[in-house]
This record gives structure tokens, sequence and C-alpha cells, in this order.
């Protein structure tokens, strides 16, 4: 009988369409529980709005009344447009023109080490063992070619300096002779006349590396030693003149420069891996290597009369890089200025603050021995722009109560309600907030007392705020930036507290906003919950009728197939 459920094989009666309009009918009332759910989560999501415009309101407010807020702001400027000096004012910091002139400068105290610190090339004359490539001097030497006295010598960097002599003396003719001075540490260039020695087409830097240079003479020597301490070999090897020997068997060895201890191993580490340890201390100098002069120094990092102390064992390595004995400290200068023809001044820095000049919140760096005339004056752009941007939010705020409340009439005579039209308790938000802005703030009695006093007023017919008064505002900020802090201080009856109470208030666990929120989400559960205690009656009302009319196909089946087997029994026809 499972095909009697097709609505109509039996009877032709079409009522599966009957049954649906039936239930259609029958859920009217859930039609109307979802359009009630629907306006709810209108209304919801419209409090949840009005809530975050209220957080923002907030936020403006708090941002007025900051430690380092914008009230009280100076700029400071140098009169001169081209100068490189700086200057900078705190806020509170005393207004005014201050001529300030530099008399000295604050350098930064040296150390400087003892030249030729590296040993020289060789012990002897003999340099037939030295390679270019591998020889001490001041600068990597390159392969290529040089001229003496117009006569080209090609080296390689695999030529010892010995090979380089002979060239010199081949290509010459024996003219130009050189030869090695193991005491002098110097290359010798010699000649019964004048030696010429290079060409503006020289590839090879030979002469250069080694410090030889025309003197219109027949005898050429470098200025200074030629050997140099090689920073990046191994300490052992680094052709230092003077050996470390103050280290244990393992070559570990340690010194302190301003009481901070360093440490190195002969054998694995470099100089310039130990110049950079010394960089990255906290021992406040700079270790640094002129290759030219073969001189190691060392540099305070600030500036100041303030020496330089090292420490370390007899044989150490800060001996043999010459920073100890006959190293000279070269003291550094301490700044001396005036402000308005005043006293001399000191300071170890090139800043000068309050802490060196007594005037509080102002700073100055000089860069050079001058006067120049710095003025410290109010700034008032960042207080103006964060009290536009309370003025921007508290207006956002009344503009959506409004928006969110209004009922309008068309020109027809149709009356339109906004979602939250009739609800008096986000009406009264807006009368309140209003009265919370517009009153005074208690215990003020200076000129500026409440919003009108800083040229800010109501819009008319509004409750929106406006500036009414720019200049009046501008004179407020710059001249009274004090008064104006307490005006919305966040401490007291200010308005930042006031404001700050009344919206946590109203967002609160237990404030206005939420308290309409969860009754909402209240409301929408109850709804669910009513359309599906409708539908699961619904749901059995209509197996029901389907069931009822089942039974009446099956009967109405029957009945046919009684009618046929009657027919077939008895036939319809009669004889003659």
């Amino acid at each position: 009988m499972a095909g009697l459920q097709l609505a109509g094989l039996a009877s032709g009666l079409d009522w599966r369409s009957l049954i649906d309009k039936l239930m259609a009918a029958e859920r009217t009332p859930q039609d109307r529980l979802r359009a009630e759910k629907a306006a709810g989560a209108q209304k919801s999501t419209a409090i949840s709005t009005l809530k975050d415009s209220l957080t923002a309101l907030q936020t403006s407010l708090k941002a007025l009344s900051e430690t380092n807020n914008a009230f009280g702001v100076r700029s400071a400027t140098i009169a001169n447009a081209n100068t490189t000096w700086t200057a900078s004012a705190a806020v509170g910091t005393a207004t005014g023109t201050y001529q300030i002139q530099t008399t000295q400068l604050a350098t930064k105290a040296q150390r400087l080490g003892t030249v030729d610190a590296g040993r020289g090339l060789s012990a002897t004359s003999d340099v037939s063992g030295l390679t270019l490539a591998t020889l001490p001097v001041g600068t990597t030497i390159r392969a290529g070619e040089f001229t003496v006295n117009g006569a080209r010598i090609t080296v390689a960097v695999t030529d010892s300096l010995q090979d380089v002599f002979n060239q010199i003396s081949t290509q010459t003719g024996g003219a130009v002779t050189a030869s090695y001075d193991p005491v002098a540490d110097k290359v010798q260039l010699s000649s019964a006349g004048e030696i010429v020695l290079g060409s503006a087409n020289d590839s090879s830097n030979f002469l250069g590396a080694l410090q030889l240079y025309n003197n219109g003479t027949g005898s050429v020597l470098p200025p200074t030693a030629l050997g140099v301490v090689s920073v990046s070999a191994a300490i052992a090897n680094a052709n230092l003149k003077t050996a470390v020997t103050g280290v244990d068997g393992s070559g570990n060895g340690s010194f302190s420069i301003n009481g901070v201890s360093i440490d190195f191993n002969v054998n694995n580490d470099n100089v310039q891996n130990v110049m950079a340890r010394i960089n990255a201390s906290n021992a406040g100098v700079t270790a640094s290597f002129d290759r030219v002069n073969d001189r190691f120094t060392l540099t305070n990092k600030t500036t100041g009369d303030v020496g330089v102390a090292i420490s370390e064992g007899p044989g150490g390595l800060l001996a043999s890089l010459g920073l100890s004995g006959a190293a000279t400290l070269v003291r550094g200068t301490n700044a001396q200025f005036n402000v308005d023809g005043g006293p001399t001044l000191t300071s170890i820095s090139n800043t000068f603050d309050e802490t060196s000049h007594g005037i509080t919140g102002l700073t100055v760096v000089a860069t050079s021995q001058t006067t120049e005339s710095v003025t410290v004056a109010g700034d008032s752009s960042a207080a103006r722009s964060k009290v536009e941007d309370f003025i921007a939010k508290y207006n956002a705020v009344q503009s959506l109560i409004e928006k969110q409340t209004q009922v309008s009439t068309s020109s027809g005579g149709k009356v339109s309600a906004s979602i939250l039209a009739g609800n008096r308790e986000i009406t009264d938000i807006s009368k309140q907030l209003r009265n919370q802005i517009f009153a005074a703030v208690p215990g003020l009695y200076g000129s500026v007392q409440r919003l009108e006093h800083i040229g800010i007023d109501f819009k008319t017919g509004t409750s929106e705020l406006e500036i009414k008064d720019a200049t009046k505002l501008d004179a407020a900020l710059r001249d009274n930036g004090d008064d104006v802090r307490t005006l919305f201080g966040d401490t007291g009856d200010g308005l930042v507290t006031r404001i700050d109470s009344f919206v946590t208030r109203i967002t609160g666990t237990s404030g206005t906003l939420t308290t309409q929120t969860a009754t909402l989400t209240k409301q929408a559960t109850n709804i669910d919950e009513q359309i599906a205690t409708m539908e699961r009656r619904l749901a059995q009302q209509q197996a029901l009728l389907e069931q009822s009319f089942i039974r009446m196909e099956e009967a109405q089946q029957g009945i046919q197939n009684q009618l046929a087997a009657l027919n077939n029994a008895f036939g319809t026809s009669s004889s003659k």
C-alpha cells in the first residue's frame, strides 16, 4: 500500500498540497516570532554600536588626561636656520628666548699606543724568504707593474722581496739598487743620480706599500718602519714586536679596561677578535688600529675629561700592542658655555640639559663654538588635535543616539520609527551625557571652569559640541595649559573622571546597555524555544493529517477494487 502515499492516486484529490497550505497557515505565528527576533537582533546591534561609540569617547577623553598629555607642550627652535645645533623642550618648560654661547666643545679622551707596534720585516738583511703576499706591511701589495727611472718592473705576489730588488737592478741596468735595513726596518733605493719613481699607468702599488716616494735625490727611504701588526693572524703569529708571554700553558690571558675584564687566547684569537670584544663590552671605549702608523688606540665612547684605565700582568697583550707603558693619554675636554651672558657652565657632554644649565626641560645639542638663540614657546597643535578628537567622538555618540531613536513623518503622513525609537533609557543617555559635559568642574577658581571658557559650546538647537571661538581655544591651550589640564583632569570631578564613570556605569556588567542587550538575548532564546515547541506540535499534526488521507486513499482503493470484481463477475451487457 506504500504507493497510496502518492496524493490522489486513488481519490484524485491533491491532499499533499492541501496539507502544505494548512501547515503554512498554522506557521503564521512563527513568522511573527521570527520577525520579532530579527527586530531584537537589530536592536542588539544598534546598542552594541552605541556602546562602541561611547567607549571611543571614553578613550578620547583619557588621552586628554594622560601624564604625558599634550597640554603644556613646548617647542624649541633655533633662530639660525643654517645651524647644526638642535634643541627640544619638555612639557612645562618655561617659555622665553635664551642666548647660549659655547666657548669649548666636549671631546673624547684617547689612549694612544706607541707607533711601530709590529716587528720588522726581517731580523737580517736577507729578504729572499719574504714573499710579497705575506709581507707584513701597512698595505696589501698588488701584482702588476711599477716604474723606476722609466724602467718597468713586473711583480707577482709570489715573488720574494729579494726578487723585486734584483729586478730593479736588472731593469735599470744597475743604476738603481735596493736593500733592506733590519735595524731601521726600511727598504732603501740608492743611485748615483736622482731617482724618479712611478708613472701614470703603474698597476702595482709596490712603491706606495713600501712608502717609497720621490724626494729629488739618489737615496729614497720610507718615513717610518715598514713592519706592522697582522691583526687577522693569531696573536701568537701577529708579527708583534713584543711577544705576549703573560698567558697560561694553554695560551689564555686577560686584561681589564675601566674595570671590565677581557679574555683572550694567543693561539685561537686574533687581534681583530680582541678589538671587537673590547668594543662590544661595557668598558666604554672603542679600540682601533692605524695600519699606516702601526698604532693601536683606545677612545672613550663618551665625551669629557675622563681617563681610560687599563690593568694587566707582566707580558700582557696591551703592552705588546703598545697601549701601556709609553702610551699617551690624550685627555678629553669638557664643554664650556654660558646662558644669556651668565657665568661659565661646564658639561662633560655637548648635550646641555637641565643638570648643566638649570632650565627645567630644555635640552640643547651644540655642535660648534658659537652663540645660538633658542626660543621656547607653547605648542598647542597636539593639544588641539586631542580636543578636536574628543569633540568628534562626543558628537558621534549624540548623532548615533538621535539617528537610532528618531521618529519621522513623511509628506504623505507616513510615520517612520528608527530601531530604538521609544527607548527612554537610550534617550536619557543623550540627556545625561549633555548634562555631564555642560556642568562646571567644582573646585576650579581660575579662568577655565567649563568648556565654554575655552571656546567650546553646544551647536544651537542640538546636543552636539563645536568650537565656537577658535582664538579663545588656542589661547587657553597655549597660555593656560595647566588650567585646561585640570578641567579635563582624570582626578577629582574633572570631565574625564565624570564621563569615564558615566560611560562605565551604563556599559558595565549591570549598566543600561548591558542589561538591555541581555534582555534582547534572552528574548531571542525564548522565541527560539517557542518556535521549536510550535514546530514539534505542527509536525505531529502534519503526520496525523497525512495518515488520515492515506487511510482515505486505502479505503477508496478498496471500494474501487470491489467494484471492479463485481463488474468482472456479473458483467455489464444483456442478451437479446
